[in-house]
């Protein structure tokens, strides 16, 4: 595959892309904003946030409304046709530990993670998933995970696969017809690699982001590597999208752990390349 090319540069700290409504979508944790960037580089805020947005990570529900993690705050709020941010599900009571990524299957059901201990900074704790329903209501759906990062729902939505960036793998679970999670397995080690934001294709295979490695890496079940993009920043989501589905957008930015954060930094990219295998699945 050929190298990335710069879409838009000036973002404090991008993450969790997802292509939605012919634009790619992400959060801007440093900015703490929600931003749209089309595919001639043209951004729009979609949203600002008084919250601690580190993390903040960003879905849409079944009705294409913007749903936004409160990480710290552990409170999934949704965009209303006014453009403000109400409370749609509160999640203390699951943990109060950072909730993390979201991802939304088509029945409107959002699986969020949790990083199951204080990061940066605090001391290693498994994480868990939990489950929101539409009508708000929340339980938790897996444990044992050791920082479950990127999620994704696979095409025939019979199963959704967590990056477990600590344990270098990603973890696959069947979906029952409640929602729940059942039958763990391994969908793939990637031995070196701590995956991040992570998208399925066409074709099943997964693309996750790694950050100390500087690369996203395409990688089928079992753990063959298909393709590798390299970048000179580390990556930390990809997203597949674009007018056919083919375009690999990544967010990616200079990191040298949470103590090489620099105060009004703006060393983030979104970066494009063509992909071999169009977007499916969920996000």
């Amino acid at each position: 595959m050929s190298g990335p090319y710069v879409l838009l540069e000036g973002v404090a700290f991008g993450e969790s892309p997802r292509w939605h409504d012919g634009r790619l979508w992400f959060s801007d944790w440093g900015a703490q904003e929600v931003v749209a960037v089309n595919e001639a580089g043209n951004r729009e805020i979609i949203a600002r946030v008084d919250f601690p947005a580190f993390p903040m990570c960003i879905d849409f529900a079944a009705d294409g409304r913007l749903l936004v993690v409160a990480g710290r705050d552990g409170r999934l709020l949704r965009r209303e046709p006014d453009g403000s941010l109400a409370g749609y599900a509160d999640l203390t009571r699951l943990s109060t530990s950072p909730w993390n990524d979201i991802v939304v299957d088509r029945a409107g059901n959002a699986y969020v993670d949790n990083v199951g201990f204080e990061f940066p900074g605090g001391e290693f704790a498994p994480g868990t998933l939990a489950l929101v329903k539409p009508d708000a209501t929340a339980r938790q759906v897996a444990d044992g995970l050791a920082f479950p990062n990127g999620i994704a729902v696979t095409p025939d939505e019979r199963a959704l696969i967590v990056a477990e960036s600590y344990a270098e793998r990603l973890t696959a679970f069947e979906i029952d017809s409640d929602g729940g999670l059942r039958d763990r397995q391994v969908w793939a080690e990637t031995p070196g690699d701590h995956p991040d934001g992570i998208c399925v294709d066409a074709e099943g295979a997964v693309w996750y982001a790694d950050v100390g490695n500087k690369h996203c890496v395409r990688v089928r079940e079992g753990g063959e590597v298909l393709d590798t993009v390299t970048c000179d920043r580390g990556c930390f989501a990809c997203m597949l999208g674009g007018v056919d589905g083919s375009t690999l957008f990544i967010v990616a930015q200079e990191w040298g752990g949470p103590e090489s954060r620099r105060p009004g930094a703006r060393t983030g990219q979104v970066l494009a390349t063509p992909a071999p295998a169009p977007r499916a699945g969920r996000p």
